[in-house]
């Protein structure tokens, strides 16, 4: 029997990377799945690679209408809502003197307003003992030129899961995050051309001690071990998985 048997898990932002290789650790391990994401083709792809256990509700996490459909679909199955990975994010990139409101709406209007939609709205379905799960980063702390907007987004989601973590103890609600470092994903390669592609992923392997990129089922596995009863114990963390790129 998996970790997750018979339980009703959501993912946001589903459809590819992370997200999608979580939303497919979670069926392995029992749930029923439901996904979303604002790319439909992509969306119905993934369900269809994971198959009756997953169901598909397009939607834009930084729009509360979408959000009211997505529980709404959850809300029918009649079970409640066990796992909540708030995974859904946005990035854009620019120095401070370039930066505008667009690179702002962009980092902060999804990482930190969609993530506290997500959650909120999710409230009433809540199940005793549920799990939600950030997605955060581990450049919330590194200071990288041009990325102020965006780590300052994910060093938001850090703060909520400490303290929704406090907020929802008594109903026996766990929150906690994890923060994936330079991770392999189809956001990666749309950083630019093959030539910028292959030189921003080499900059990036050479900073992380163990020598590659991390896997998005590296990070899935993670994820799955908060959302189970076995990480009961633990409250308002941020797990790095960075293959040490934050430790030595």
């Amino acid at each position: 029997m998996g970790r997750l048997e018979g339980k009703t898990a959501v993912v946001t932002g589903g459809s590819t990377g992370i997200g999608l290789a979580t939303a497919e650790r979670f069926a392995a391990e029992g749930a029923h799945v439901f996904l979303t994401g604002r790319r439909e083709a992509e969306l119905g792809a993934a369900v269809a690679a994971i198959g009756p256990e997953a169901t598909a509700v397009v939607g834009d996490i930084a729009e509360a209408a979408d959000l009211d459909r997505l529980y709404e679909a959850v809300r029918a199955r009649g079970r409640g809502l066990d796992v909540l990975f708030a995974n859904a994010g946005g990035a854009a990139f620019a120095p401070l003197e370039k930066a505008t409101d667009e690179h702002y709406e962009q980092n902060f209007g999804v990482n930190v307003r969609g993530t506290w939609l997500s959650v909120q709205k999710a409230l009433p379905l809540f199940n005793e003992g549920a799990s939600v799960v950030f997605n955060a980063s581990i450049r919330a702390d590194d200071g990288w030129a041009d990325f102020g907007l965006y780590s300052a987004s994910k060093a938001a989601v850090r703060s909520l899961a400490r303290t929704w973590a406090n907020e929802l103890k008594d109903r026996g609600i766990r929150v906690n995050a994890v923060s994936p470092g330079a991770i392999s994903t189809p956001a990666l390669d749309r950083v630019g051309g093959k030539d910028e592609v292959d030189a921003f992923k080499a900059e990036l392997v050479k900073r992380v001690p163990i020598g590659r990129l991390g896997r998005p089922d590296e990070v899935a596995a993670a994820v799955a071990f908060l959302a189970s009863d076995e990480s009961s114990f633990i409250y308002g963390v941020n797990l790095d998985i960075d293959g040490g790129e934050h430790q030595f």
